[in-house]
């Protein structure tokens, strides 16, 4: 399996594309501004509604009110963090794979964190059934604050392993 994860990431790395974005010197940091952009829209309103599961703003929106407020521009920016990412991961297909910050952040924090999240957005109007932030609510966002800070620690540890 690993052999042919290796082979497409070999062919990946190699197509005309690819290649180009990889040798222009204009192009990548556009690229690199995608992805970083994604995932400050990404991570920022996931640590908000984690930050609203603590308790922090208890008594001006509910739960599911903060978590719908900000449900759309969560995911869109998911979905640019990804394009952004699979870009910058094109380049050097081969060598990412190989390093094992890099399948710790893929393969294991990020579905993780993911699966975390969406129970989190799914449980919020269950949530805000109370007047008080439920203890769960509160392990919920802790929890997940706990699993993107292991994503960002393997994400930065990438180039020095």
């Amino acid at each position: 399996m690993y052999n042919l994860l290796l082979g497409f990431c070999h062919w990946l790395q190699n197509t005309a594309p690819v290649l180009w974005l990889y040798g222009s010197e204009w192009a990548y940091p556009p690229v690199q501004a995608t992805h970083f952009t994604g995932l400050s829209l990404f991570v920022g309103t996931n640590v908000a509604l984690d930050l609203r599961l603590l308790g922090l703003g208890e008594g001006r929106q509910t739960i599911s009110e903060f978590s719908d407020s900000i449900f759309v521009l969560n995911w869109i920016g998911f979905a640019i963090a990804i394009l952004g990412g699979f870009l910058l991961f094109s380049v050097s297909a081969v060598g990412y794979v190989a390093n094992p910050a890099f399948r710790i952040k893929l393969g294991m924090l990020i579905p993780l964190g993911l699966v975390l999240h969406i129970v989190n957005q799914q449980k919020a109007r269950s949530w805000s059934r109370s007047a008080k932030t439920p203890v769960m609510a509160k392990v919920g966002g802790f929890a997940e604050l706990l699993l993107w800070l292991s994503v960002a620690v393997a994400a930065v540890s990438i180039p020095f392993v």
